[in-house]
């Protein structure tokens, strides 16, 4: 396959994907699954962070023109757990197509930059001003790496610090990065009703998907039973804190190291890598822990701590 059908293909399924049944293509989409197929590439490399710096670089000098300033509007950009699904989409098509792509990697990069750039330039087109398209592609893209550097990250603190040196289980593990996530999801919006299990509140339902598909992605079986055994609502809600009071400094470190200081997006980056640290413990023809403990574990975890902090008056207009 030549470059140019190479192309063709990689059009072809980026619209494909991007387009919504009797509606056309949905431009909010596309940039995401662009986005997230250009952080796939630059996670290629040793220094994901420069190679995205550098791939921007190279579209705005292709683009001849610099991303549009200022706050973004409230609701510029999709929520977090919209942006980590349509991303992570992004980044599978990228790495389903590079594996019919013989070229090297940098040349594959050059190469979804180039089409990236026409893409925008066609928004423009459709009277969607280019600095502003940029400016929400770069903004989809950061989170994306950001959310995948901090699943790796976050859980490569877990294993070295908490369990080689302190003796934790990947029990604790899980649950203390799943708490996290449901505490930082609490403090993120005002939800101060009580929770009612199943029937979750829409944001805490989103962000342990973001969990559960995480761990499913890598191998651990879907299912029914991740709430299984919760406890029912009028019970009062038994948050691990001494988990939470432990992990979070050293999560807390790292998301200030990469300024990712909205807690929505902390929420969902732990979610992921709760379901990470659940693939390592569930996954694999022997477990350490098995599946059907360790899903309702998690889940729980994040619930009772979403419940706990809302209940608790940590939000301000509780």
């Amino acid at each position: 396959m030549d470059k140019a059908e190479f192309t063709a293909l990689l059009y072809e399924r980026l619209f494909n994907q991007a387009s919504v049944p009797g509606q056309g293509t949905d431009g909010m989409r596309l940039m995401q699954l662009m986005a997230g197929m250009l952080t796939e590439t630059v996670l290629l490399f040793d220094d994901p962070d420069m190679g995205l710096d550098k791939s921007i670089c190279d579209l705005i000098e292709l683009l001849n023109c610099a991303p549009a300033n200022g706050d973004l509007a409230v609701d510029a950009l999709p929520p977090p757990y919209i942006i980590d699904y349509e991303t992570e989409q992004g980044r599978e098509l990228a790495r389903d197509i590079f594996e019919e792509w013989l070229e090297c990697a940098y040349q594959f990069q050059e190469l979804i930059i180039f089409m990236i750039h026409n893409m925008i330039v066609k928004m423009e087109q459709h009277g969607q001003p280019r600095a502003e398209v940029l400016r929400i592609f770069m903004e989809c893209a950061a989170r994306c790496l950001a959310y995948e550097l901090a699943a790796q990250e976050l859980c490569d603190v877990v294993i070295e610090r908490n369990v080689g040196i302190q003796g934790w289980t990947l029990g604790e593990s899980i649950s203390g990065l799943s708490a996290i996530s449901g505490r930082y999801l609490a403090l993120s919006h005002n939800a101060c009703s009580l929770v009612s299990v199943p029937s979750l509140p829409d944001k805490l339902d989103q962000v342990s998907y973001v969990m559960t598909q995480e761990a499913v992605r890598l191998g651990i079986p879907a299912g029914t039973d991740w709430r299984f055994g919760i406890a029912a609502n009028d019970y009062p809600p038994n948050a691990p804190y001494d988990l939470i009071h432990n992990l979070e400094p050293a999560c807390q470190t790292f998301f200030n190291a990469v300024n990712l200081h909205d807690y929505f997006d902390r929420a969902v980056a732990c979610a992921k890598a709760a379901g990470r640290m659940l693939a390592v413990a569930s996954g694999g023809s022997e477990p350490e822990l098995e599946p059907v403990i360790g899903k309702p574990l998690a889940m729980a975890a994040m619930l009772e701590t979403y419940r706990s902090v809302c209940q608790s008056g940590a939000i301000a207009s509780c």
